[in-house]
């Protein structure tokens, strides 16, 4: 996210948001979601059949945000998450590098977030590339702390992963 904002451009947000619409995957959005993967060098590589098993999975969940004022609506980025009882991973956030920095994965995190705490989830689970400052700055600003290290944890290239976590569940509410 940018530092400061000048008033055309806090106006153009607002127009972004207002056309901005979050939500479930469809099998329609694989050849958008593949495309923006392959726009992102250090971005997971999922195939097809990895996007269509999580949205098919009841644990799973694949939302999208779209442009509604494009005809058809165009696919701006994605969030992918796994839930197993009371918590969740996220597998994969990517956002089209043409429309980042604009509050799209912000946009994606929040209604996961509402999404997962609805389906019970009490808290959230990632791993992310040391060297990904905006990604890092993203998630802290959201709520995700810093659990731990994993060395050597991605390959290609290689390099270390922060396992952050976010707790989702009401602060009278959580359970250790």
């Amino acid at each position: 996210m940018r530092n400061s904002i000048g008033e055309d451009e806090e106006a153009a947000g607002n127009e972004r948001s207002a056309t901005m619409k979050i939500r479930k995957f469809s099998q329609e959005d694989l050849p958008a979601i593949l495309a923006i993967q392959e726009k992102l060098p250090q971005a997971p590589r999922w195939l097809e059949w990895d996007y269509a098993s999580l949205a098919a999975d009841p644990q799973g969940m694949l939302l999208v945000a779209e442009l509604e004022t494009m005809t058809p609506p165009k696919v701006l980025g994605f969030v992918a998450f796994r839930r197993v009882i009371d918590q969740a991973e996220l597998y994969n956030l990517a956002v089209d590098p043409a429309h980042q920095e604009q509050g799209v994965g912000r946009a994606l995190l929040e209604e996961a977030r509402r999404r997962l705490l609805e389906a019970g989830a009490k808290r959230v689970f990632l791993e992310v590339r040391t060297s990904n400052k905006p990604a890092l700055g993203l998630y802290s600003s959201i709520g995700f702390s810093l659990q731990a290290l994993r060395k050597d944890y991605y390959r290609e290239p290689r390099e270390d992963a922060y396992v952050m976590r976010l707790e989702l569940a009401p602060p009278n509410d959580r359970s250790a």
